[in-house]
């Protein structure tokens, strides 16, 4: 009997030594340096998406720079728009909804009254026929930087992008000032909305992966110091 006796005390203390060693085991692996470091990792650094500040430096300077490719076999018929948005409206009616006050439509959704504000100029509008919807991302700049090579789908998704940051009520003037120009020739009069101006064209820019020319790139960098 002593021998089986002795054999339990020592499974006993073999087995109490090691939930001892696991336990210290557990201690040294959950340092918090290690959980800091898998935290970090889903921080927001990416370049795409259009949202949660995503137009920022990082965002610019993940886009690619290359000059800026041949207008050639262009036009706006490729980027069909303004598309139905359903219940008698279109892009553009569904834009002035939007970025308007107490506006006012017929049955067909055609924008009668309203009150809007034109960031580009900063100038208050009444006149829905004073507007023009602008393309923060120029149909002609777009071709430039990549849109040459996408399918006929691609280009009437982006000329009617409600999700990103795509589309502005703005005054006539504004919008036929800018033309089909980046902001390396062109940026907003009202120097109040270029940090927002710069934000928004790296945010749509980094969403449909096209490219910046140096020019743009050292623009869009001077508007975002204004941040």
């Amino acid at each position: 009997m002593r021998p089986s006796t002795n054999g339990k005390a020592v499974l006993i203390a073999l087995a109490l030594a090691t939930v001892l060693t696991g336990a210290g085991s557990c201690e040294v692996s959950s340092t918090p340096g290690a959980a800091q470091g898998s935290s970090g990792t889903g921080s927001n650094t990416g370049t795409g998406g259009g949202g949660g500040g995503g137009g920022g430096k990082a965002s610019l300077d993940g886009l690619s720079v290359a000059s800026a490719s041949s207008m050639s076999g262009y036009s706006r018929e490729k980027f069909t728009h303004w598309i139905s948005q359903g219940n008698g409206c279109d892009t553009r009616d569904v834009v002035l909804k939007r970025d308007g006050k107490n506006v006012k439509a017929t049955a067909d959704c055609k924008i009668t009254a309203g009150a809007w504000h034109s960031p580009y100029d900063d100038k208050d509008l009444t006149d829905p026929q004073a507007l023009d919807i602008d393309h923060m991302v120029p149909l002609a700049a777009a071709w430039r930087s990549g849109a040459a090579k996408w399918t006929d789908e691609q280009r009437k998704d982006f000329a009617n992008d409600l999700t990103r940051p795509q589309l502005f009520a703005v005054s006539l003037q504004s919008n036929r000032s800018k033309g089909d120009q980046d902001p390396s020739t062109w940026k907003p009069p009202n120097h109040a909305f270029w940090c927002t101006y710069a934000q928004d064209w790296v945010t749509v820019k980094a969403y449909y992966k096209l490219s910046v020319t140096q020019a743009e790139k050292t623009a869009l960098t001077d508007m975002l110091a204004t941040c």
